[in-house]
């Protein structure tokens, strides 16, 4: 595993306590297109000089699209079908969280991107947010899972709850998407075991934490990405985001000021305040 940073330079690698900078001019979008990701990186590691880790990464993202799945979780299934009851939603959310084909959504581009201690934003027009905690795949563009970042989905509950036809407003607006601290590049599946952490704190104090694992997925990584890549071409690749399993309680909203902090141990925190 080689944990990929970025900065206003470059790329910085890290595997095992030994950082190194990444030669000459690598950057996301290579690892993106390259047919075998995991090879390069092993490469740009060898050629690579002494470094040391960015005092402040910036988002592990090139030009790459960030799409996410939804209701791939029960504790989601079960939230997303009490904030949408007038709606219908007792209908439609349990009917994906049970059908072939998942729910997948744009969720945004690079310049919406908040990297590691960025802030993140909620909508003016939402009264209800909150952060949503989510492993997420990196994916080159021939569909291949080669990597592994923390992604935030943050959300508007009250627009997406309102009325189905509303979620790329709930979901998709300026800085909606936190990522990083960076990319873990590895050829192998994460562990059903590997915890995902929430933890939101106002004013130095905890006011929710939450926790799950990714067994509680219900669907595969490769189902994920190859219903993602269906019909679909990502010139760049693209981004993943797998669904959140953990949910605040309905009387909870973030504000501004507050600091959410996610971490998935592999990978590391990630750290963004709201604006």
């Amino acid at each position: 595993m080689i944990r990929v940073y970025c900065d206003s330079i470059g790329l910085v690698l890290e595997s095992a306590g030994t950082v190194r900078r990444a030669a000459g001019d690598l950057g996301m979008d290579d690892l993106f297109t390259s047919s075998d990701p995991l090879a390069l990186i092993r490469k740009a590691w060898d050629a690579g000089e002494a470094g040391t880790l960015p005092a402040q990464a910036l988002a592990p993202i090139g030009s790459q699209e960030i799409w996410a799945a939804g209701v791939t979780y029960l504790r989601s299934r079960t939230a997303r079908m009490e904030e949408s009851k007038d709606a219908g939603g007792g209908t439609f959310y349990d009917k994906v969280y049970n059908a072939e084909r998942p729910e997948l959504f744009f969720k945004g581009t690079p310049h919406r991107v908040a990297g590691p201690g960025m802030d993140v934003r909620i909508r003016g027009d939402s009264k209800w947010n909150v952060p949503e905690p989510e492993l997420t795949l990196a994916i080159n563009r021939e569909g291949k899972i080669f990597g592994y970042t923390v992604g935030n989905d943050m959300s508007s509950r009250d627009i997406e709850g309102e009325n189905p036809l509303y979620l790329p407003q709930a979901k998709v607006y300026d800085r909606s998407t936190g990522l990083g601290p960076c990319l873990l590049v590895c050829d192998e599946i994460l562990v059903p075991e590997t915890a995902i952490e929430l933890e939101i704190r106002r004013d130095g104090a905890a006011v929710f934490s939450g926790a799950t694992s990714v067994s509680q997925i219900k669907r595969t990584f490769p189902e994920l990405a190859g219903f993602l890549f269906r019909d679909n071409s990502f010139p760049h690749g693209a981004y993943l985001l797998t669904g959140t399993g953990i949910v605040p309680p309905d009387s909870f909203t973030l504000q501004s000021g507050d600091e959410v902090r996610i971490t998935i141990a592999p990978i590391g925190t990630l750290v963004n305040k709201v604006a």
